[in-house]
C-alpha cells in the first residue's frame, strides 16, 4: 500500500466523498458545496474563467471545508503573480489559524501542506507533495491538474508526462475527466520529445471534447516542434469556435497561431493577431498574457520586422511597469526585460536586473525561484540587455553556458525558443561564424522543415561570401514557407476580443 505521510495524520470525524471517491470534511462534499467543487474542477480543467466563482461558492456553502480554501490558494498561485500569491497566502493563513486540523481527512491535510509550502515559495517541493498525493489518491483531479501546472512552471518535461501517466490506469476511460487527463498527458509527451505519441494522445483528447483547450494546445505544440506550421494553421482554423473565444488559454493559443504565421514568413498576420487578441486596450495586464505579448514582439524584432512592430512596445512596457512585480518568477522577469528593451527603456531593464541581482545575492532557502533566478533568469536578462546594446559577442558569452539549462526556469520548448533564437541571432551578428554554424546545424538536425533555420544558414553563407549557397538556402526556406502562406490566405482573420 502507498505510504501516507505521518504529518497528514489519519483524520477524525465524518467524511463525505466526491464522485471520484476522495474524502472531504467540513461538508465539502455535501449539497451545494460539493456541486460547486465539481464545477470548479471542471472549469479548471477546461480553463474557463468562472473557476474562481465556483470556488467562492463552495467557500460560502461550506466555510469550514479545507478544500475550498486550498483551491482558492492554488488559484492565487497559478497566475505566477506576486500580488495575487501574497493575498492568497494571507487569506489561507487566516483559515489555517482558525480551524481544528484534527478533523480533516488525510488527503486534505496533504493539500493543506502543499498549499502552505507553495505559498512559502517552494514550488518544486509543492510539486513533489502533489505527486505523493496522486500515488495514494490517483483520482484526485485537483492534485493532478495543479501538479501538472507546477511541472510546467518548473520546466520539468518528464514530470509533465509521468505525473499523469502514473494515474491513468486508476481511471475509468468513460469518465468525463479522462479526456482532459489525456490532454495533459499529451502535452507532457510533447515536452519530453515524444511527438508522435503526443499528437495521437492529444488528438484523442480533443475528439472527446472539442472545447478541451489544453488538449488543443498540446496538439499545437506537437505541430510547432516539427515545423508543421501549415497543418497547425489549418488545425486551428477548423476549430476556432472551440478554442479561440472566452477562455484562459485563448491568448496563448492565438500566440501559437502567430508563431505559425512567423514561420510562414507573414509578420503582418502575426501583428494582426497581436492587435486583435494578444495585447489589446481591453487586456487586463495578466502576467501570463503579457509574457506571450513580449515573446511575440521579441521574435518579430529578432526577425528584423521592427517596422511591423511600430509603436506596440511602449504600451506593453507600460503594462509590465504597472505590475510593479518583485522577484516571484524568473520566467516573467525575462519577458518584462524584453518589453522594456523593445521600448528603448534600458534604464528600467537595468533596474529590474539590479533588483533581482541584489535579491539573488541574499539566501532564500526553500524558494524555488531563487535558484531559477540565479542559474537562468539573471544570465538571460543580462544577455537580452547586451543584445539591445548591440554587444552581440557578450550576448553569446552569456547565453552559451545556460542554453541547455533554460528549462530550469520554466515554460515550454516553444516559449524558451525566443531565447535560443536570440543566441543564434547574436552569434550571426557578432561574426561568430563557427558558433552560428553549430547552432543552426543543431536546429536543422531537429527541425529540417523550418524556414527560419534555413534563412539563418543563408545569412551565414552571405557573411562568408557564398552567394550561390545563400541563394539556394533562401529558395529552400521559401519553398518550405509557401504551404503556410497558402493556409493563411485561406484563413479567416482573428476575431477581436
Amino acid at each position: 500500500m502507498p505510504r501516507i505521510d505521518a504529518r497528514w495524520g489519519s483524520g477524525a470525524g465524518r467524511f463525505g466523498r466526491d464522485r471520484h471517491g476522495v474524502e472531504f470534511s467540513g461538508g465539502g462534499a455535501d449539497g451545494e458545496a460539493g456541486r460547486a467543487y465539481e464545477r470548479a474542477v471542471d472549469a479548471l480543467l477546461f480553463f474557463r474563467g468562472d473557476v474562481a466563482d465556483h470556488v467562492e461558492a463552495m467557500r460560502r456553502a461550506a466555510p469550514r471545508a479545507p478544500m475550498a480554501h486550498v483551491f482558492a490558494a492554488y488559484l492565487g498561485l497559478l497566475g505566477t503573480e506576486e500580488t495575487r500569491a501574497r493575498a492568497a497566502g494571507e487569506e489561507f493563513a487566516r483559515f489555517r489559524a482558525d480551524v481544528d486540523h484534527s478533523a480533516f481527512a488525510p488527503r486534505e491535510r496533504a493539500h493543506l501542506q502543499t498549499a502552505s509550502v507553495w505559498l512559502a515559495g517552494d514550488t518544486a517541493r509543492a510539486g513533489e507533495l502533489l505527486r505523493e498525493v496522486n500515488v495514494t489518491w490517483p483520482r484526485d483531479t485537483l492534485a493532478l491538474a495543479v501538479g501538472h501546472q507546477i511541472d510546467f512552471f518548473t520546466g520539468d518535461g518528464d514530470a509533465l508526462r509521468d505525473r499523469v501517466a502514473g494515474a491513468l490506469t486508476a481511471w475509468d476511460e468513460q469518465d468525463p475527466h479522462y479526456g482532459p487527463l489525456l490532454g495533459m498527458f499529451g502535452f507532457g509527451l510533447e515536452e519530453s520529445g515524444q511527438y508522435g505519441r503526443a499528437e495521437q494522445v492529444a488528438r484523442e483528447a480533443v475528439a472527446r471534447n472539442a472545447r478541451d483547450v489544453w488538449a488543443t494546445h498540446a496538439v499545437v505544440h506537437t505541430l510547432e516542434m516539427q515545423s508543421r506550421f501549415a497543418e497547425g494553421i489549418a488545425y486551428l482554423d477548423a476549430r476556432t469556435g472551440d478554442w479561440g473565444g472566452r477562455n484562459m488559454m485563448a491568448v496563448h493559443n492565438w500566440w501559437h497561431y502567430a508563431l505559425y504565421a512567423l514561420e510562414a514568413g507573414e509578420p503582418g498576420r502575426a501583428v494582426e493577431i497581436y492587435d486583435a487578441v494578444v495585447h489589446t486596450p481591453q487586456s487586463q495586464g495578466l502576467a501570463l498574457e503579457l509574457l506571450d505579448a513580449a515573446a511575440l514582439l521579441w521574435r518579430l524584432h529578432l526577425d528584423g520586422a521592427d517596422d511591423a512592430i511600430g509603436p506596440r512596445w511602449g504600451p506593453l512596457a507600460d503594462a509590465w511597469a504597472a505590475r510593479a512585480d518583485g522577484p516571484h518568477y524568473a520566467f516573467n522577469d525575462t519577458h518584462a526585460v524584453m518589453a522594456y528593451l523593445g521600448a528603448g527603456r534600458l534604464s528600467e531593464a537595468e533596474a529590474l536586473i539590479a533588483d533581482r541581482t541584489a535579491w539573488a545575492g541574499r539566501p532564500h532557502p526553500g524558494v524555488t525561484n531563487h535558484a531559477m533566478t540565479v542559474r537562468v533568469g539573471i544570465p538571460v536578462c543580462r544577455a537580452l540587455l547586451a543584445f539591445a546594446q548591440e554587444r552581440y559577442g557578450r550576448t553569446v558569452d552569456l547565453l552559451m553556458p545556460v542554453r541547455n539549462a533554460l528549462r530550469g526556469y520554466g515554460g515550454s520548448h516553444a516559449q524558451r525558443d525566443a531565447v535560443q533564437r536570440t543566441l543564434v541571432e547574436a552569434a550571426v551578428r557578432a561574426g561568430r561564424t563557427e558558433t552560428a554554424r553549430t547552432l543552426l546545424s543543431e536546429r536543422l538536425a531537429l527541425r529540417p522543415s523550418s524556414p527560419y533555420n534555413w534563412l539563418g544558414r543563408a545569412r551565414l553563407a552571405e557573411q562568408l561570401g557564398e552567394a550561390a549557397t545563400a541563394a539556394a538556402y533562401r529558395a529552400r526556406a521559401e519553398a518550405l514557407a509557401a504551404p503556410g502562406r497558402t493556409a493563411l490566405a485561406d484563413a479567416a482573420p482573428p476575431t477581436p476580443r
